[in-house]
């Protein structure tokens, strides 16, 4: 996680992540290389997402709200292991709505809800969950959000 900055700045960062727009608001999909961030990426748009950025996405913050974009070299791009450089139409920038930590192993059936940080912006978080429904799950998060109270 980079730097944590005014949250009413008009600051920007890239960061490592790819991210998918549903619903008009985005998850942000973070992690090392080769832990799924363009699989999930390409799984969502799949079901009807569209392509923010892949691998590279710059995030900047108005009004308390953080934003994605695509830098312009990679815009409307994806890579799909195994097939090469798959091209989609481009979402632009949108607010940010959850972020999807590929690092981090989610074990719990049922887990307790995790927060981060970004540019000073509090987002929910989700850990990957090596499961066939996850990113049905995230795709269901964005278009109707989560039960808060288990």
């Amino acid at each position: 996680m980079g730097p944590v900055h005014n949250p009413n700045s008009s600051q920007s960062e890239i960061i490592h992540a790819s991210c998918v727009r549903v619903a008009a608001k985005a998850v942000l999909i973070r992690g090392a290389s080769g832990t799924g961030k363009s699989s999930l990426a390409l799984q969502l748009t799949a079901f009807g997402g569209e392509l923010v950025a892949d691998d590279r996405t710059i995030l900047s913050v108005s009004n308390n709200v953080l934003f994605a974009a695509c830098p312009d070299p990679i815009d409307g791009k994806i890579e799909a292991r195994g097939v090469g450089i798959l091209r989609l139409p481009s979402a632009g920038q949108t607010p940010v709505a959850l972020l999807v930590d590929m690092n981090k192993a989610e074990d719990a059936r049922l887990p307790y809800r995790h927060t981060e940080m970004l540019l000073g912006v509090t987002l929910p978080c989700l850990w990957n969950a090596p499961s066939p429904h996850f990113a049905a799950a995230v795709l269901q998060y964005l278009r109707h959000g989560i039960d808060h109270k288990i």
